[in-house]
């Protein structure tokens, strides 16, 4: 018959490390919110939220016809559109910071080896989304924007809608971004053993057919958007098989090290 006592015990033993956990992950989403508010601050002054839309439409509006400009049609566009740019603006800003409070909240639980991995692929997924997302503003949408415009009847004047031209910036800007995630999946699917190096190699041609039905059906229904999104991630494919060869051989438990070497010492 077990003692009612030790129940107790061992109910306060696990409950108080669950509470400090609790306790941690509330003070760093604290951070994380405080850290968000001072960018969003700092942008709010200087160059605020007017400069930042500005900013964000400039290559749409270096596209329209001469005289023509974007329209709000709801009364609080005005305001809310650049606001919500503003905090998005903001968060992108204390990116680092909230991937740093997240590896801190995670890295006490994990193993040396696994330590190796997680912090490299952390900064490297950053980085990638940063890129993709510099790729489809600074090249994407100028040559987008170009293409469509060219199909325009003289008889339409564009007047786009300024709530419909964030909705489709933030897509574009999520898909470039998540698209140039792909050494990222790459390597963690080789990494914890799920996909091989050599079925990832043979499964190439099947990926180039995948990244332009992907390119299809989240990019507007263009040649040139298709072409930008799906011809980086075929690329991208092949840097993540080279990454994920030199990750598995970096980043090995070290009971597993001992046997590849033993392995490699047998004639």
């Amino acid at each position: 018959m077990s003692d009612p006592q030790n129940k107790e015990d061992e109910l306060a033993g696990t409950e108080q490390p669950f509470v400090q956990h609790l306790m941690e992950l509330r003070d760093r989403l604290i951070k994380v919110v405080i850290a968000v508010a001072i960018a969003a601050a700092v942008l709010a002054v200087f160059p605020g939220p007017g400069a930042l839309y500005d900013l964000l439409a400039a290559p749409l509006v270096a596209n329209l016809p001469k005289g023509a400009t974007l329209i709000a049609t709801s009364v609080i566009s005005p305001f809310l559109v650049p606001l919500k740019i503003l905090l998005m603006a903001a968060f992108l800003i204390a990116l680092p910071v909230v991937l740093y409070q997240l590896w801190a909240f995670v890295a006490p639980g994990l193993y040396s080896h696994e330590k190796k991995l997680v912090m490299p692929l952390v900064v490297s997924s950053t980085v990638l989304f940063f890129v993709g997302v510099a790729f489809c503003y600074f090249f994407v949408f100028g040559q987008v924007f170009k293409f469509i415009q060219s199909f325009a009847p003289k008889s339409i004047t564009a007047a786009p809608d300024i709530e419909a031209y964030l909705s489709f910036v933030l897509g574009m800007f999520l898909a470039f971004g998540m698209a140039f995630e792909v050494p990222i999946a790459v390597i963690v699917l080789a990494r914890m053993n799920i996909v091989s190096i050599q079925k990832l190699k043979d499964f190439r041609g099947y990926f180039v057919v995948l990244a332009f039905v992907i390119a299809a059906i989240v990019t507007p229904p263009d040649v040139v958007s298709q072409l930008a999104l799906a011809i980086p991630m075929c690329l991208l494919y092949e840097i993540g098989i080279l990454a994920a060869q030199v990750f598995i051989k970096h980043t090995q438990a070290p009971d597993a090290e001992a046997d590849a070497d033993t392995t490699a010492a047998k004639p």
